[in-house]
């Protein structure tokens, strides 16, 4: 049989594809916007017909009508890292909350200690040789298609196709849908005076030649918009974005002196513009990977000059990051700050920012703080953590001493609070 006669065998509507889902099974999605909304929707208009279903995902981008506490029991999400759409049911307990390194998620699925019974995707058009492209987010869910016993997937013209290990063959495809709809678009962050201010002080110690790891948000992005003037730099990292586009097109990454994968740009996932989504589609300097090869700190740690940049929303005394939780609300997720802060750490000439503003609640709480507030989720621990920057400066922390470390976190908090500072730190025998 043709590819072609094999596409046209599997194809079928959203709400019949949906179908091959049977009570129990734990259904697994990509990132972002790697989420197929068809798919996901069919599933929501048919989730009453549904048992004991879960939907496993980091970072939902939609909120689909299965986020409902009153059909929870029917199909109930499981999030990997917490999001907006998630957010809610996760501080009320109506949806599940998995702790893990993002780069672990393959192996956890691996060994059965995260399920996946069927796979949801957003594809790119089948190509001659039966192939598709799930570029926008090859992550976890590739280890996911090895475990499960079916795989859907949502065909759209619009996912770019791009190089890397992120294909599926027609062969190994249960079921699939077709759509046109514009894949979803992710604007940039706004940038404030605080971010700006923030992300000079980091582009400043960014040297040519150095590989990036950014996140998202308007800190990295303030940090992007001040590197125009470097030269050679590379890209190793999670995700990829218009930021890291805009530098390409300026000349600026050019990826010529890595150490590792030298002339690509690897990352895990897409999140930004439709003109990102094109610049993915066959160039030949990308290429989307699973985490456990992105996010692996011994390989992207083989790159000299490893630059990862992510944000916190709590630092204690000791440099414990509270980046993930409001005491003990799930907020977002580990994610990948921990992978990529070791990964730093184990770079030849490496630098692991963790930035975050001085303040939060229009200054009225210090977001450094002589201890977590009580149940924080740690991100990153006391022992991995390197830099912090706020909009008052740098503080270097790794090797240092936990009298050192107050004294240079409360250097850079916000001036309101540094006396207070001062006399808890006196208190716990810090100064």
């Amino acid at each position: 049989m043709s590819f072609e006669a094999l596409y046209a065998q599997k194809r079928l509507s959203a709400h019949d594809a949906v179908r091959v889902v049977k009570n129990g099974d734990a259904i697994v999605v990509p990132t972002g916007v790697a989420e197929p909304p068809t798919l996901l929707k069919a599933l929501s208009d048919q989730r009453r017909e549904f048992e004991g279903v879960t939907v496993g995902q980091i970072l939902p981008i939609q909120k689909y009508d299965y986020f409902d506490p009153e059909t929870s029991r029917n199909v109930r999400h499981l999030a990997y890292f917490v999001g907006g759409p998630s957010r809610a049911g996760a501080q009320a307990g109506w949806i599940d909350y998995v702790p893990a390194y993002f780069s672990e998620l393959p192996a956890l699925i691996e060994q059965g200690l995260v399920k996946s019974d069927v796979v949801f995707s957003m594809a790119s058009p089948m190509d001659k040789h039966g192939w598709f492209s799930l570029s926008l987010g090859p992550d976890y869910t590739m280890a996911a298609i090895k475990k499960a016993r079916a795989v859907v997937l949502e065909v759209n013209p619009n996912v770019p196709f791009a190089a890397g290990n992120c294909h599926i063959h027609i062969s190994q495809v249960t079921a699939l849908t077709e759509s046109e709809d514009p894949v979803l678009e992710v604007g940039l962050p706004k940038i404030g005076p605080v971010q700006e201010a923030i992300g000079k002080y980091v582009a400043d110690m960014i040297e040519d030649g150095a590989t990036l790891q950014i996140g998202y948000g308007a800190i990295p992005d303030a940090v992007v918009m001040q590197l125009t003037h470097k030269k050679d730099l590379g890209v190793h990292t999670e995700m990829i974005g218009d930021g890291i586009m805009t530098l390409v097109e300026a000349g600026v990454i050019t990826n010529r002196r890595k150490n590792y994968l030298p002339g690509k740009m690897i990352a895990t996932f897409g999140l930004g513009s439709k003109k990102l989504y094109q610049f993915m589609d066959r160039n030949p300097a990308v290429e989307m990977h699973p985490v456990d090869f992105t996010n692996d700190p011994y390989l992207a740690g083989q790159n000299d000059k490893l630059i990862a940049i992510n944000a916190t929303m709590q630092i204690d005394f000791l440099g414990q990051c509270g980046s993930e939780s409001q005491g003990i609300k799930p907020y977002s997720g580990t994610g990948g700050q921990a992978d990529f802060v070791r990964a730093a750490n184990r770079s030849r000439g490496g630098k692991a920012f963790i930035v975050l503003p001085s303040t939060a609640k229009d200054d009225t709480i210090s977001r450094i703080a002589p201890t977590l507030t009580p149940g924080t989720h740690v991100t990153t621990s006391k022992n991995d953590i390197d830099y912090v920057v706020t909009e008052y400066g740098v503080a270097q922390l790794r090797g240092q001493s936990a009298q050192h470390r107050a004294k240079a976190l409360i250097s850079i908090a916000h001036p309101k609070f540094r006396d207070e500072l001062t006399e808890a730190a006196k208190k716990m025998n810090l100064l």
